[in-house]
């Protein structure tokens, strides 16, 4: 009985060094050039042990993707946390603050940093293969339901709120963000621009 939380924990930290690999090994060569055994080889395992773990690449992808999306929820929490009493100017956000709280959740991607592109072509793929497209659609619903609940909860506690549905909004806010990000990585840009989101929140957070 021992040993079951020590077998947990190793094949935890396996999956955790399999999905860094993974993040390394997209963002160098993309999706669908990456290959198991290279992702495999960089996180210092077999190919034996990343089907232990993952049925396909797909679905290391899709942990992936979950594992990002927690700590852009992580990093959005802790910048709120962090921002002054005086947040509110007017009955807005100060510009300066906003900018703050997106430079702190954009970019706290670590070696997932660009992950546009590589999202960009799984979005693809899932358009070509309807079961692919059935489990990134699931994600994706969960994950902004559960963003939208986060945000719905930290701007109450600043005394704000949204000026439309708060789940419209937070749809408003991710296109906005995925524009930029498209349009930072044609340019071959390092940072997303933060002007067009700043004004969009501007547009959509208000004094409670």
């Amino acid at each position: 009985m021992t040993e079951l939380p020590t077998i947990s924990a190793r094949r935890e930290r396996t999956r955790e060094r399999l999905l860094d690999a993974a993040a390394e090994v997209f963002a160098r060569v993309g999706f669908g050039a990456a290959s198991v055994e290279a992702i495999a080889e960089a996180a210092g395992f077999t190919r034996g042990a990343f089907y232990s773990n993952f049925e396909s690449k797909e679905e290391l992808f899709l942990a992936l993707t979950d594992r990002q999306g927690r700590r852009h929820v992580a990093a959005l929490e802790a910048a709120v946390t962090a921002l002054d009493a005086d947040v509110v100017d007017g009955h807005h956000l100060d510009s300066r603050l906003i900018r703050s709280v997106l430079a702190a959740v954009t970019e706290s991607n670590g070696a997932e940093h660009g992950w546009y592109p590589i999202t960009a072509e799984f979005e693809l793929l899932a358009m070509r293969a309807p079961e692919i497209g059935a489990a990134w659609t699931a994600q994706q619903r969960a994950m902004r339901a559960e963003l939208t609940t986060v945000l719905t909860r930290l701007l109450d506690g600043l005394g704000l709120r949204f000026t439309i549905d708060a789940g419209t909004a937070v749809e408003l806010l991710l296109g906005a963000w995925a524009a930029s990000a498209r349009d930072a990585t044609v340019a071959g840009a390092k940072a997303v621009a933060p002007e067009a989101l700043e004004a969009l929140v501007d547009l959509l957070i208000a004094k409670a």
